[in-house]
């Protein structure tokens, strides 16, 4: 095969003198490059003939030293045309020194099996191939130049077996630690990385274990973000261990049986860099994931008015999507053998080399998760702007949705920035890649001894900064978690926590906001002369239901199954039900009964008008007729609470903090 490719591209390559030593003093004077064995230039060829010298010099054979020559420094004929040797040349060749190569170690190379030459019995170099050689100065005035494309340089060859690529080369691998930066500019690298690494790991694991203090406070639609600050603690203990263990996972140490050189890690046979490439991709794609889940619950409690409750029954859905997707998208990587070590960072990802797994891998996810998401973001928005300027809410209320519409944007924004930055640190890569490899291929083709580049147009090495903003914005993307959870609640808890003490909090300031708005649906259906109660911190409610229209439906569903108060009997129906009562109560009603108010009685006790629930007195029962007979003066029960869908234990955590669940 390589004898019929030298023959088919001889005629674009020019004659020129030999400057082979073993090779001088021969009939011909004129060679040219590529030769048959696809050495590139006369050095190359040179340091693969070395393992010969001793044969050449103790003479085992005359025909050794002709035979080396016509393969290694061929005889330059008229253009289109390849003089081989014989192979009867060859097989005397072999015959003669084979005994002695034995003694030293060498073997007869497969690409010089005798079968490959032509069945004749001619000398080398033939008489007509000394006619037309005569004159090189004639021969390379008619040369073509042409760009010879990259060669692998022998430094970076690897085995066939570890499927490496480099530069569209098979088995070929990238100089490590990496091939764009000097020593000093890759320790400066390190440090940033490793310094932003232990920052975004701080804060991320601060949102976490704030979570873990009292797992009640943050319910959907916050919860969310406490998954996207896990999924940024093992992306940035992913760098942190990168900076620790340097080049010693991403690269390939020297060894004599596999890699001349250090070079960049592919594939999975290191099983240190598979685990850092499957946990870093997978947890830097969930990341993603999980902030369009998060403008998605956003979007479900302010358009269609959902309460945690009735977003919390999709959470099984969303951890389906959020962990399935990016898990799927981990195994076809690993499948496809896609897997790269950066020698920067020191850990291993993907696209750093192969620009087609940038692409689809990297790119085309990210971009889809941030047109999805701020897509939602803003219909979300756009609707709870609407709620607050059509809907009559009270001031402290209206206070509150404008803070939540501020931390929502603020949020958003300090996601989306980053994201954004690193999706154009990646196009700019992917746009630069083949000018920055051209340019290194110029700047080192004499030094490995491969073709340098034909008319180079452009050169370009790749700006430090810009790798430093990637690597920036890789990891500040998980900080804006801190930002959702830092407040004087948390710096409460934080304290008693650590001074052992368990504060019970009461329901979370801005659900609580997204769950005070008048329903649309209930407000279109209710009573044209009703007016509208909507709940406030300290007071009762009897109005309007807290829940979207569609968890109104699902409330109605429940009506038969019973539940337990803390101390008290099944009742017949669940708080839900309650709720639905209570408002047919206050329709029925409302012309006996002006208001309901709350008395609270030295021990805590809550009678409810109907189906009263207490967690601290025992259970009272207002009717018309008792079992036996005897009547009871409504005007003698104590004041009622009409609470709005709460059991006992819940209307005890609404009395300690001053609210109604």
């Amino acid at each position: 095969l390589v004898v019929v490719w030298g023959m088919i591209n001889h005629s674009e390559f020019s004659c020129e003198p030999i400057r082979l030593r073993m090779c001088q003093d021969l009939p011909y004077n004129t060679t040219f490059m590529p030769n048959l064995l696809n050495h590139y230039d006369q050095q190359t060829a040179a340091l693969a003939m070395e393992p010969f010298h001793p044969m050449v010099n103790l003479v085992c054979s005359a025909d050794l030293r002709m035979f080396l020559c016509a393969l290694y420094a061929p005889v330059c004929t008229v253009y289109g045309q390849v003089s081989m040797p014989c192979r009867s040349l060859c097989q005397r060749a072999k015959d003669e020194c084979h005994k002695l190569m034995e003694v030293f170690g060498v073997a007869w190379p497969d690409d010089m099996e005798c079968s490959r030459f032509p069945d004749c019995d001619e000398p080398y170099p033939r008489p007509e191939d000394l006619l037309t050689s005569s004159d090189p100065t004639d021969q390379s005035s008619m040369t073509v130049q042409r760009d010879y494309g990259f060669w692998c340089p022998r430094e970076l060859k690897v085995d066939p077996d570890l499927g490496y690529t480099f530069i569209g080369k098979k088995d070929c691998s990238a100089p490590c630690p990496s091939m764009f930066f000097n020593q000093q500019e890759l320790t400066f690298i390190r440090y940033f990385i490793g310094v932003v690494s232990i920052a975004c790991l701080s804060a991320t694991l601060f949102t976490f274990l704030t979570f873990l203090i009292d797992v009640t406070r943050f319910r959907y639609p916050e919860r969310p973000i406490i998954f996207y600050a896990v999924c940024y603690v093992m992306v940035s203990l992913v760098f942190f261990l990168g900076f620790l263990l340097e080049d010693r996972v991403a690269c390939n140490a020297v060894s004599p049986a596999q890699f001349r050189a250090s070079t960049i890690t592919q594939g999975s046979h290191n099983k240190v860099c598979t685990l850092f490439f499957m946990v870093l991709y997978f947890f830097t794609m969930a990341g993603s994931v999980w902030w369009v889940i998060l403008t998605i619950t956003w979007f479900l409690a302010a358009v269609p008015k959902w309460g945690s409750e009735a977003i919390e029954k999709k959470a099984l859905l969303f951890h389906a999507v959020a962990w399935g997707l990016p898990g799927a998208l981990t195994v076809t990587l690993l499948a496809l053998n896609k897997i790269e070590g950066d020698g920067i960072s020191g850990v291993c990802f993907i696209g750093l080399y192969d620009i087609d797994a940038l692409r689809w891998f990297v790119l085309a996810p990210l971009c889809l998760n941030v047109a999805v998401g701020v897509s939602l973001l803003l219909v979300g928005i756009v609707a709870l702007n609407r709620v607050r300027m059509e809907i009559p809410l009270e001031k402290e209320n209206q206070t509150k949705l404008v803070k939540f519409m501020i931390r929502m944007g603020v949020f958003s924004v300090l996601y989306l920035v980053p994201l954004l930055t690193v999706i154009g640190c990646y196009l700019y890569e992917h746009t630069y890649r083949s000018i920055w490899e051209t340019t290194w291929i110029e700047e080192n083709c004499r030094h490995h001894h491969i073709p340098c580049p034909y008319k180079v147009e452009q050169t370009s090495r790749p700006a430090m900064v810009l790798f430093l903003i990637k690597y920036l914005m890789m990891l500040v993307v998980g900080i804006p978690s801190v930002f959702w959870v830092g407040s004087k609640k948390t710096c409460f808890e934080w304290a008693s926590f650590l001074h052992g003490r368990r504060r019970k909090d009461g329901v979370n300031e801005s659900r609580q906001v997204l769950q005070e708005q008048p329903d649309f649906a209930q407000s279109l259906l209710r009573e044209p002369n009703t007016p509208i109660v909507r709940k406030s911190r300290g007071t009762s409610t009897q109005g309007t239901s807290t829940h979207a229209s569609s968890t109104h439906l699902a409330v109605l569903d429940d009506l038969d199954e019973p539940v337990r108060s803390h101390h008290g009997p099944p009742t017949s129906t669940r708080s839900k039900a309650s709720s639905v009562h209570s408002k047919a109560s206050y329709h029925g009603s409302l012309k006996s009964m002006t208001s309901c108010t709350e008395e609270r009685s030295f021990h805590g006790s809550m009678p409810r008008l109907d189906h009263p629930l207490s967690a601290h007195s025992s259970l009272h029962q207002i009717d018309s007729h008792s079992r036996h007979g005897s009547q009871r003066d409504v005007s003698e029960a104590p004041p009622t609470l009409i609470t709005h869908g709460t059991t006992g234990s819940d209307s005890q955590a609404a009395e300690n903090d001053g609210t109604s669940a």
